[in-house]
């Protein structure tokens, strides 16, 4: 049998979407709903690949060194590993709420969907990496809540082409990141339950007032 967290207190909320979705934009405003909202709660914020001292050595690997598709996806579940275990699995044995800017999510959009690697590979990658073993039951440490920023990879890519040191990622093509968009959207198709996807065309002002209404219906979870 294998469940979703229900050994841990906390609540675990990922942040993700392609390159250029503008995600990172909104962590801030969503930490401060949460904090006016759960004043009594620990926020713990954090992201992948990084997190840890290791995480984040991995992390300049990986966006920046050119390497086989299944050394990168065994580089990010080895970071993801060193992240669960130093930081995620601690602060929700707590019961802290953690935001993480991408997680498990990432790995098959980008790994699977982008470079194409078999999906049950990773799947094994994953279970090795998340589940753990409680009173002989499972758990798989996933996110309670996934909020996915959606965009089409024709705006996506006008936006990553303003920045001025684009990592190896946002350096890739259009058609990558649509085979991403595409798997990301297979994900939520798979598991609806956990997703809460915005349309991040939108303006900035319209985006923040879907967050704080995340951000409310959060209280009826936790």
């Amino acid at each position: 049998m294998r469940e979703r967290n229900s050994s841990f207190p906390g609540f675990f909320i990922t942040f993700e979407g392609i390159d250029g979705a503008g995600k990172s934009t909104h962590l801030d405003f969503f930490q401060e709903c949460l904090r006016a909202r759960f004043p009594e709660k620990k926020i713990v914020m954090t992201r992948e690949p990084g997190g840890t001292e290791l995480g984040e050595k991995l992390r300049q690997l990986l966006l920046h060194q050119e390497m086989h598709a299944e050394t990168e996806a065994l580089l990010m579940f080895a970071a993801r590993r060193e992240h669960l275990a130093v930081v995620i699995e601690p602060a929700l044995a707590c019961g802290h709420i953690v935001i993480c800017d991408r997680y498990t999510d990432s790995s098959f959009a980008y790994q699977v969907g982008g470079r194409g690697i078999l999906a049950h590979k990773l799947n094994q990658l994953e279970s090795w990496t998340i589940d753990r073993e409680f009173n002989l039951t499972t758990v798989a440490i996933q996110p309670n809540l996934t909020i996915l920023f959606d965009i089409s990879p024709e705006e996506a890519e006008k936006r990553r082409a303003l920045s001025r040191n684009p990592d190896k990622f946002e350096a890739l093509n259009f058609d990558f990141f649509n085979r991403v968009r595409a798997e990301y959207l297979r994900r939520v198709k798979e598991d609806p339950m956990r997703f809460e996807v915005i349309d991040a065309s939108q303006s900035i002002k319209n985006i923040q007032k879907v967050i704080g209404n995340i951000a409310t219906k959060i209280e009826s979870l936790i």
